[in-house]
């Protein structure tokens, strides 16, 4: 099978070392770089989200924890079918883990990946039809000054989104609390969310 473009693109991606040898004003990230991208040209639906943690990181497998079962959950997917590139992308925001911030939890994404790499990347992903925008960072960057005010509001007005794009929390089992507060979400966001993902990765 001949080798695609996009192929060639994630392998640039994944060798990329901009954040350690040109970082940007936050300086150089404090560890060796790991991208994380996965995705094929055929991909349908693509997963915007924000950045490897601390075991994505060791893993270079994304959404390999407990916010990944939860994503999953809310899909109504098996890793089988999460996993498989040729139907679901996986772009996070930052495609390298950031860092601990003194609270010990995640800084947030890398600037410099977006900058060099995200055009290209949804230039390349030219089939795919569905962005499930995972996080403010994400929402932010694909809708620009159509995001409101909060991620609450964002997600809130979904409709005003699709079909191109489905704004969602960060599946976090931090956010549980957010969960709780915004019983919508689950009643009237999910059905739609499993809906679209059945459709678009049968």
């Amino acid at each position: 099978m001949a080798r695609e473009p996009i192929d060639s693109l994630f392998s640039e991606i994944r060798a990329c070392r901009i954040c350690v040898e040109a970082p940007g004003r936050r300086g150089p990230l404090p560890h060796e770089p790991r991208p994380v991208i996965r995705g094929k040209r055929s991909a349908k639906l693509c997963i915007a989200g924000q950045a490897p943690g601390t075991r994505v990181h060791a893993s270079g497998i994304p959404f390999n924890d407990p916010s990944g079962d939860r994503l999953r959950d809310w899909m109504g997917v098996d890793s089988d079918t999460f996993y498989d590139e040729a139907r679901i992308a996986i772009v996070p925001m930052g495609f390298c883990f950031p860092g601990l911030d003194a609270k010990g939890g995640d800084l947030p994404p890398r600037p410099e990946c977006a900058k060099a790499w995200r055009e290209q990347v949804f230039t390349a992903l030219d089939r795919h039809e569905l962005t499930l925008l995972v996080g403010g960072y994400a929402q932010k960057w694909h809708l620009g000054a159509r995001a409101k005010g909060t991620l609450t509001e964002t997600v809130k007005a979904w409709e005003d989104y699709m079909p191109a794009f489905l704004p969602l929390p960060h599946p976090s089992w931090r956010n549980t609390g957010w969960l709780k507060r915004n019983p919508w979400f689950e009643r009237e966001v999910l059905p739609v969310l499993r809906r679209e993902v059945a459709r678009l990765v049968k």
